[in-house]
């Protein structure tokens, strides 16, 4: 699945990927009456609309749901997001999906910083209501940089000013540097403190690893390109990886809603641990790169002016007063860390019909190239 130009297609236009199997609309029916205990309602909660959002990621389902009810002080509006932990069935993208522990970050994040995390309202942990363990929270305003189509492609953020684009990579890697700046991580979030062990950096990787073994458990098909870049970490481990910090983990601006170029809510925390700072700012940088190289197979001028290596790393010392050590081995990391994700997605797609499984397994990863050329580079 490595990156190539379909002359055939509007690049504009969202690629339909199989998410879950089940119908939204039952989803948020039994959501409803779960609410009603959350909400202070004396009777029951009314879903008036129930939808998706555009462009969403595929490791769990997203319900944007207007709800309405009568309260002790009279009758109430809300708008409420539900994310649902995906259904085994529908082929996940992710071995396990840990609401509460993405319920007790959120709260963590919320408790002991500023960075606008979405109000909470609850969490239904069991998966007895609907089948699925759930967390629902207040819809907060804003838009965000697409993931599909790719935001290089097209949107609001190609067609804003540079000065503008500057800024909004400035409030990011502000909003990265406050929540890594949360004091004793491992007292804050213990759950996670348990995962990273003495050593947060060889735990992360350990996990990656385990990832990836889970990602070929059934078909057997392993991707030497992710094995060698492997191997290449090990030969080049940091000499000293410095402290553990929260790391938000799948940190980038199309995880934070926008007003304009003021940021608005911060989401997605599935990736959360604890781990140096260089894991976040790394993945911000690839991620970015990632849709950058799309952009140009595609002859489009992208966003080139985004997420330069030293520039992002002079802006995040200047933010956070940290030096950034070993970043081209963290962003050799991310590239790893998004090729096991993207090789599951590919199967994911193989197994709904979308794509024909590649005969090399390197074409598993969509950025092989930008990957062996990192290899190459470093």
């Amino acid at each position: 699945m490595s990156i190539h130009r379909d002359e055939g297609r509007d690049v504009l236009a969202e690629t339909q990927l199989a998410k879950d199997l089940r119908e939204p609309a039952a989803l948020a029916e039994q959501v409803s009456g779960w609410l009603a205990g959350h909400l202070a309602a004396t009777g029951p909660v009314r879903v008036t609309d129930v939808r998706a959002p555009s462009g969403s990621g595929m490791s769990c389902v997203t319900l944007v749901m207007d709800c309405a009810w009568e309260g002790t002080e009279g009758a109430r509006e809300q708008r409420l997001v539900t994310r649902i932990a995906p259904d085994p069935e529908s082929y996940p993208v992710f071995p396990s999906y840990d609401l509460s522990l993405q319920y007790d970050v959120m709260a963590g994040v919320r408790e002991h910083t500023d960075v606008p995390v979405p109000p909470l309202v609850g969490l239904e942990g069991t998966g007895q209501v609907i089948g699925s363990p759930f967390l629902v929270m207040e819809h907060v305003a804003g838009e965000a940089p697409l993931d599909n189509p790719p935001y290089v492609f097209g949107g609001w953020l190609l067609d804003a000013s540079a000065p503008d684009r500057a800024a909004l990579e400035e409030a990011t890697l502000d909003i990265i540097g406050r929540i890594h700046g949360i004091t004793e991580p491992r007292l804050v979030f213990p759950r996670l403190a348990a995962l990273a062990g003495e050593d947060a950096l060889r735990a992360h990787v350990a996990s990656q690893r385990a990832y990836y073994d889970w990602t070929h458990r059934v078909d057997g098909i392993r991707v030497p390109v992710l094995e060698r870049t492997f191997d290449w970490l090990e030969r080049h481990w940091p000499e000293d990886s410095g402290d553990a910090v929260l790391s938000w983990g799948d940190a980038r601006p199309g995880n934070i809603l926008w007003d304009g170029f003021r940021p608005t809510a911060v989401l997605d925390w599935e990736m959360a641990a604890l781990a140096p700072r260089e894991v976040d700012v790394a993945w911000y940088i690839f991620i970015h790169r990632f849709f950058q190289d799309i952009a140009t197979v595609f002859e489009l001028p992208g966003i080139p002016d985004l997420a330069q290596p030293e520039k992002v790393a002079a802006t995040y010392e200047r933010l956070t007063g940290h030096e950034l050590r070993d970043l081209q081995w963290y962003v050799v990391y991310a590239a790893l860390r998004h090729g096991i994700v993207m090789a599951q997605i590919m199967r994911r797609r193989a197994h709904f019909g979308e794509e024909t499984r590649p005969d090399d397994p390197d074409d598993y990863v969509m950025h092989r190239a930008a990957l062996e050329q990192l290899l190459e580079e470093s």
